[in-house]
């Protein structure tokens, strides 16, 4: 395991400028005293790390050194050769490219290698998209990633849920696929924020450099942004008691599910909703086979609804 490290740190410095300790302890999942007792026993093999300090600093290799590791075990073959989302690679113009690379990749690997490439390639796809996800409409995203690439500022209208568009120049930081949806991660006013691309309409890359935070990571921020904006999301708990006819169905939703228990014919279930609306629609769709154990708000409410559904009905058939 030790040796697999330091093939990774001297891989990673050789491909970056200047990586600080804190960055590979979190990319190689050890602590940042271990990556010293690592850079330790680089050095004293004759591998030239060098450690540069103050703000920016970190670790380094001397311009003219290059390893010639270049064996890539079983396990890291597969990984490079697993389908790619072929959507994603698209919206990024990036699929034709992503192929020739892989032809090329596999061209190189010895003889033996190529044959776990294959399987990897054959066996293995990786779809995003969601069952009911019909995709989204991006026109925007090749402005953006000119943007990310070339550095340069963004200036584009913002379209909020249920509000006015609004204008925003921007300092993109980069680009997240989440599922199918991207985002663009941009510094405004001052703040890094997530926009959706599909709300995004008439960028336009201006010319001016665009300022990037130093040692920003940008998949260690969304990590921290997502979990955050999660323990944000509204949350709204109800227990029912329900019949065993329809408990497929509730499991189907498995994400709302938090507790099941048998309780004589039937199963108490507790189930996590984003708003008291969406509860009351449940039960209703459920009518006699499940039942409203709390809170009390919530069961007067499936009852009034239960009631205008039965009073609709019947002025119905009245008018028939």
């Amino acid at each position: 395991m030790r040796a697999d490290r330091l093939l990774s740190i001297l891989l990673l410095l050789q491909s970056r400028r200047v990586v600080s300790a804190g960055e590979l302890a979190r990319r190689l999942e050890v602590s940042e005293r271990t990556i010293l007792r690592d850079m330790d026993a680089l050095s004293g093999s004759g591998i030239p790390v060098i450690a540069e300090r103050g703000k920016g600093g970190g670790w380094s290799l001397l311009d003219d050194y290059q390893t010639k590791l270049t064996g890539l075990s079983s396990a890291e073959i597969q990984a490079l050769f697993f389908t790619r989302p072929a959507q994603l690679l698209s919206d990024l113009g990036l699929k034709r490219e992503s192929e020739a690379a892989l032809i090329k990749l596999q061209a190189s690997l010895p003889a033996a290698a190529r044959e776990n490439a294959e399987l990897a390639r054959r066996r293995i796809l990786i779809d995003p998209r969601g069952w009911g996800d019909p995709g989204e409409y991006i026109p925007c995203l090749p402005v953006l990633l000119d943007a990310v690439w070339r550095g340069r500022q963004v200036r584009f209208t913002y379209e909020k849920a249920q509000c006015e568009p609004v204008e925003r120049t921007a300092h993109p930081l980069g680009l997240v696929a989440k599922g199918s949806a991207w985002y663009l991660l941009a510094q405004a006013e001052h703040e890094p924020h997530a926009y959706r691309v599909s709300r995004i309409r008439e960028a336009a890359v201006l010319d001016l450099p665009a300022a990037y935070p130093p040692n920003f990571d940008l998949a260690a921020h969304w990590e921290r942004s997502a979990a955050a904006f999660r323990e944000r999301l509204p949350r709204y708990y109800a227990t029912f008691l329900a019949s065993p006819s329809v408990m497929r169905w509730i499991r189907y939703r498995g994400w709302r599910l938090e507790e099941e228990t048998p309780e004589g014919d039937r199963v108490r279930v507790k189930l996590r909703f984003d708003i008291e609306e969406e509860a009351v629609q449940f039960a209703l769709s459920f009518a006699a086979d499940i039942k409203v154990i709390q809170p009390d708000e919530l069961r007067e409410k499936v009852l009034a609804g239960a009631r205008a559904i039965v009073a609709a009905s019947e002025a119905s058939s009245e008018c028939g």
